[in-house]
């Protein structure tokens, strides 16, 4: 009977044991997930149970506190700070008024832990180099240092009081009806009690009652402090800590991490066509001299017909190595350019191409490396497909982008489907933010346009 290793999750149907010999729990007996945030747990059992209320009137007792503490230290510094400008002694702490947003941000993130599990990034972006200099001049241009300024100011002057009148109307209340028995029996000396400081009770059993309605309000007061803390914690995350932002970085992250792979997979590319071509090549050719020597000297009868069979073996060994080589990353890209590469491509083609291609400097590696793929398997296809008699690969660069064309005469009806590979070399070229658009109508003629954003740097000279 088939098992599943623990920690694995639930067994796979049918089975009885874990393959340590242990029985797994019936599935009733599977503990429901903990909820993440307030607004979880008020939708679930058990919420006035368990320490959301208790978390949510801490989250609204210390944000009333930090928020006067906020109002005090902002008004204090900015204060100070603008009558001290006169004399440029008050500038820097200007600044720092500017930049008090980040430090309330930081502790708000903590509270934020409170009342939502999940944790609240900060967003600031790493300065370039070390020192406050560089720390300074990344904060300030940041537009995530002036939206916490904002909630700053937004904080110390409006949602602090709010914090602290929700606690206050919300415990007050349904605290002061359940305490009215006491209050009878202490102040009132058994004989009244004063509910509020509204209405008076004169009886124990009205007493009993309205302590009985008190707590049935303060059930329903930590629903009201767990939706009041849960709508603060969302306003404060979506003014600090936005998963919206969260995720634009993330985006952003995700955009630079797909092109380093390309920077990467193109440098293992060119350290494989270097050992292919320094190793395995530079063997294949010692051998093929060697059986080309033996076979020279070797005399006439069935031993001399297997070196040359060998020999021919060898040679087209070497053949293919070089092919696949040239598949790789061939060499005459990384040591003479685009330009150069693409003319070696059209000379090997079958069809014959013209080419138009004037470049006044070399583009980055993977630019380079995509835009001479993208014209590889274009003329592929231009020999398989189109039966065209005649291609054209022209292009150049401006305006900030390298541009090339692949024309052909052919028939037509070409499309990205159906295993022509230029959907790979269209995700390629999306990667460093350039389009690959086709144009082939039945009948012909069809044209591949290729456009990537790139700077040109000099070319090298190499007449020596």
């Amino acid at each position: 009977m088939p098992v599943t290793p623990p920690g694995y999750g639930l067994p796979y149907r049918g089975s009885t044991t874990w393959t340590d010999g242990t029985t797994p729990a019936p599935a009733s007996t599977v503990m429901p997930m903990h909820p993440r945030n307030v607004w979880q747990a008020m939708t679930g059992p058990g919420f006035l149970l368990s320490w959301w209320p208790w978390r949510s009137i801490a989250y609204l007792f210390t944000g009333a506190v930090v928020g006067l503490a906020v109002l005090v230290s902002i008004v204090t510094v900015a204060a100070v700070g603008g009558i001290l400008a006169v004399v440029l002694v008050g500038l820097p702490l200007l600044v720092v008024t500017a930049l008090s947003g980040i430090p309330v941000a930081r502790v708000e993130r903590r509270r934020l832990r409170l009342i939502d599990l999940d944790p609240a990034p900060d967003q600031h972006r790493t300065p370039p180099a070390p020192g406050l200099w560089p720390w300074l001049t990344t904060r300030l241009r940041e537009q995530t240092t002036w939206r916490e300024l904002g909630y700053a100011l937004l904080f110390g002057g409006l949602l602090w009081p709010v914090d602290a009148l929700v606690v206050t109307v919300a415990l007050l209340f349904p605290l002061s009806m359940t305490a009215t028995p006491l209050l009878m029996a202490t102040v009132g000396d058994g004989t009244e009690a004063k509910v509020l400081k509204q209405w008076t009770v004169t009886s124990w059993p009205a007493a009993f009652g309205v302590a009985a309605l008190g707590l049935v309000l303060l059930g329903l007061c930590a629903y009201v402090l767990g939706a009041a803390a849960g709508a603060r914690a969302e306003l404060t995350r979506l003014l600090i800590a936005s998963r919206e932002g969260e995720l634009g970085a993330k985006v952003v992250e995700l955009a630079r991490s797909r092109v380093r792979l390309v920077d990467a997979f193109e440098a293992e590319r060119r350290r494989i066509e270097r050992d292919l071509h320094d190793g395995a090549q530079q063997r294949l050719v010692a051998l093929s001299v060697t059986l080309g020597l033996a076979r020279l000297d070797a005399p006439p009868g069935p031993l001399a017909d297997q070196l040359t069979k060998a020999h021919e073996q060898a040679g087209k060994a070497l053949a293919e190595l070089r092919e696949l080589i040239h598949g790789v990353h061939p060499k005459v890209l990384t040591d003479y350019g685009l330009q150069e590469a693409v003319a070696d491509a059209a000379d090997r083609s079958v069809v014959p191409v013209d080419v138009d291609l004037e470049l006044p400097g070399r583009p980055h590696e993977a630019v380079e490396a995509a835009a001479y793929f993208v014209v590889c398997e274009a003329l592929a296809n231009v020999d398989k497909h189109s039966g065209a008699s005649r291609a054209t690969v022209s292009g150049g660069h401006g305006d900030g982008r390298l541009f090339l064309e692949v024309r052909d005469d052919g028939r037509g009806g070409a499309n990205t489907d159906g295993g022509s590979g230029l959907t790979g070399l269209a995700d390629r070229v999306s990667v460093l933010d350039g389009r690959l658009a086709l144009s082939s109508p039945p009948g012909g003629p069809t044209l591949l346009r290729v456009e990537i954003p790139c700077e040109l740097t000099e070319r090298p000279d190499r007449s020596a």
